[in-house]
């Protein structure tokens, strides 16, 4: 069937690539002519074995269309997949099928045709191994000699940016690219064709009026196809653009990520493991809100863009703060700022200076100490508390710790001397854990009783809802002349940084209490049959204790995913997910999309075996054969290939991080090395 007839624009007769061709050309893009073999007569090979053997009519009717393709058999030919299934919205199915170029003779196009049939039966990518059968049809069209070709996406696949086309070109025709097998030449253009970047060889990139023209056929296609399009194209001896495929841009982000800037820093000495559910409710929410009070409080921040923000959040479970909020990145400048050059940090000493602050804060720190310690002195053992106590505790905890992370941040704020100050009062109280631990191994304490002997030790331990508190191992202590019992009663009201450390270190024993009587109500709903196990607690939000505790049907938890390791700086995008801001520009390769995930190396796909926490498969070249192993990759690293070849395609769509042109990548990153895998900035970083 021509591709100017009218019943070539129907995918069920001509399968998808076939039809998109026969609707472009329709349109008057340039398509080269051809013809279609029809899912029927596909079907009817298949079932007699091979081209060869259909009945001598539609044997006589394939010759005929042979001919006036091959000009009587002196051009050569390409026969490329056109599957039902392939170039759709949900999936691309991108090098999934075989095409065959540059065939010569009869006999060669029959052979041709049997190898295309032949690859409907490919195995399934939801990593089960099974065979799915697809529906073939077969595009039949001269084979362009061609001097340069790439893939042209009608928007940034990896951004989502409408108003950016992502072009990659190499030498001759766009096969070598799609495959893997040449990275080529990258640009970032605008919607008319103006570069806006460009990475890998600069001697391949087309020139201003190819890239003006590939730029109006993004438009026109997206015009005719009703979206952007992901185009394959070639250029002749003669300088004429063809238009060799057209399919909908699958893995279209959702957006430049945007909104502050966030980070782990400031909370990963506190929170460095992801926390679940009722962690955040019963930790991440108090910090929020203390952080929160603190900042209006001093004035520091405008009340407008304090309400915008999230000051404290879990991504993935991992916490973050916004580091622009509390100064921890410069803020943008203002006309304020500009007429009153004095930074916040400054401003804020001269109302210390003042009074204003100076006479209430340290009072109200040691009082607040105090109440806490008696508060926490009160508490009887959790076992003997009924249910209605039991939340009383965790409620009650929460509000305490608004109160000590709240003054903490306020102590922060005021403290003189910065970082090093900082740094120096959280050294007193690691030296005060360590020096506890040794002499209670000297004592020979049970590790689980250490923590109540020697509260202080906690400072080494992050908090966790679990059966029992774990006292930090260690075979050998270094040894310090730090007391026991520093950090825990000695308060100077005259010293910012020894209010701030009491005040942390008692944050920590009220999260521990928390983390106690949690637990508890973890094993009592377990014994009473309302969950499987203590552990799925974990997993609620604390809303949902009192109705679990007084009910009588079972819970069940969602437990969500632990995110890789969080970007030091990153922004959202509008489905969540963390996009590192790139620091001085530079990047290690190229983002191709998939996420951030991270993952175990290994250099070999036959490794890829369930690794806890996921595998990166690293390799040399985006072969069309890795397809198969995508669905149990964590990550994808590649020392060439581009963003927009089929492989890469295809991870987007499985959301497989993946990162292409990460130089000596195979050296770079060991086998059994941990990496985080960030798609979208291209950042491959080794956690350990």
């Amino acid at each position: 069937m021509a591709l100017d007839d009218p019943r070539a624009l129907d995918v069920a007769v001509v399968g998808a690539k076939a039809a998109n061709l026969a609707r472009a050309a329709s349109a008057r893009l340039a398509v080269l002519p051809g013809f279609a073999v029809t899912v029927d007569a596909v079907a009817a090979a298949s079932a007699a074995g091979g081209f060869s053997n259909l009945a001598d009519d539609a044997k006589d009717a394939l010759h005929a269309a042979w001919r006036a393709v091959s000009g009587d058999g002196t051009r050569s030919v390409v026969t490329r997949s056109s599957a039902t299934s392939e170039d759709a919205e949900g999936s691309s199915m991108a090098g999934r099928f075989t095409s065959v170029l540059d065939v010569w003779g009869w006999r060669g196009f029959v052979g041709a045709l049997d190898e295309v049939a032949e690859s409907a039966r490919v195995i399934a990518l939801d990593g089960s191994g099974s065979v799915e059968d697809h529906t073939m049809a077969i595009l039949v069209q001269p084979f362009l000699p061609a001097a340069m070709g790439g893939v042209l996406f009608g928007a940034d696949p990896v951004s989502g940016r409408l108003d950016r086309l992502a072009l990659a070109t190499v030498r001759g025709g766009p096969d070598a690219l799609v495959s893997g097998e040449d990275g080529g030449s990258s640009q970032v253009l605008s919607r008319h064709g103006r570069v806006l970047t460009t990475e890998g060889d600069p001697t391949v990139a087309p020139d201003r009026s190819t890239r003006h023209a590939l730029a109006a056929m993004a438009r026109r296609a997206a015009t005719v196809f009703g979206g952007p399009q992901d185009v394959e194209w070639a250029v002749d001896a003669d300088g004429r653009l063809w238009l060799l495929q057209a399919r909908p841009v699958t893995t279209l982000g959702t957006g430049v990520a945007s909104g502050p800037v966030l980070g782990p820093g400031p909370v990963a000495e506190t929170f460095p493991d992801p926390l679940t559910r009722l962690e955040q409710d019963l930790w991440l929410d108090p910090l929020r809100a203390g952080m929160a009070h603190a900042l209006d409080l001093t004035g520091v921040v405008p009340r407008r863009r304090l309400a915008s923000s999230p000051v404290a959040l879990a991504v993935g479970g991992r916490a973050a703060v916004d580091l622009e909020l509390i100064g921890a990145i410069p803020k943008p400048s203002s006309l304020w700022r500009k007429l009153d050059p004095r930074p916040g940090a400054r401003r804020l000493r001269a109302a210390w200076r003042t009074g204003r602050l100076r006479n209430a804060m340290p009072s109200l720190a040691s009082a607040l100490v105090a109440d806490v310690d008696d508060q926490l002195a009160a508490i009887p053992p959790v076992a003997t508390l009924d249910d209605a106590d039991l939340l009383g505790v965790l409620y009650g905890t929460r509000r305490a710790l608004v109160a000590l992370h709240g003054q903490e941040v306020l102590a922060g704020l005021l403290l003189t001397g910065g970082a090093s100050a900082s740094a120096g009062a959280s050294g007193g109280a690691a030296a005060a854990a360590l020096a506890a631990l040794a002499e209670a191994r000297r004592a020979g304490v049970p590790d689980e009783r250490i923590p109540a002997r020697y509260p202080v030790v906690l400072a080494l331990v992050p908090p966790a809802i679990r059966p029992a508190t774990l006292a930090p191992c260690s075979a050998a202590l270094p040894v310090t002349d730090a007391s026991p019992t520093s950090h825990m009663n000695a308060i100077d009201v005259d010293d910012v940084a020894s209010l701030r450390e009491a005040l942390r270190l008692r944050a920590r024993w009220v999260q521990e209490i928390s983390a106690i009587a949690a637990w508890e109500v973890a094993e009592r709903l377990a014994s009473r049959g309302v969950v499987d196990d203590p552990d799925t607690v974990r997993h609620l939000p604390l809303a949902e204790l009192e109705p679990a505790l007084t009910g009588h049907g079972r819970v069940g938890a969602v437990r969500e995913p632990a995110s890789a390791a969080l970007p030091a700086m990153f922004r959202l995008d509008a489905l969540g997910r963390p996009v590192a801001v790139a620091v001085g520009g530079t990047r290690a390769g190229q983002g191709a999309g998939g996420g951030r995930r991270e993952g175990v190396v290994v250099h070999d796909a036959a490794g890829v075996v369930g690794h806890e926490g996921g595998t990166v498969l690293v390799t040399r070249t985006l072969a069309p054969g890795l397809a198969s192993v995508l669905p149990g990759l964590s990550g994808l690293v590649a020392e060439t290939g581009s963003v927009l070849s089929h492989l890469a395609i295809l991870a987007r769509e499985l959301g497989v991080p993946t990162v292409v042109g990460v130089a000596d990548a195979m050296e770079r990153f060991a086998e059994g090395a941990r990496v985080v895998v960030d798609g979208a900035t291209g950042d491959v970083e080794v956690v350990s």
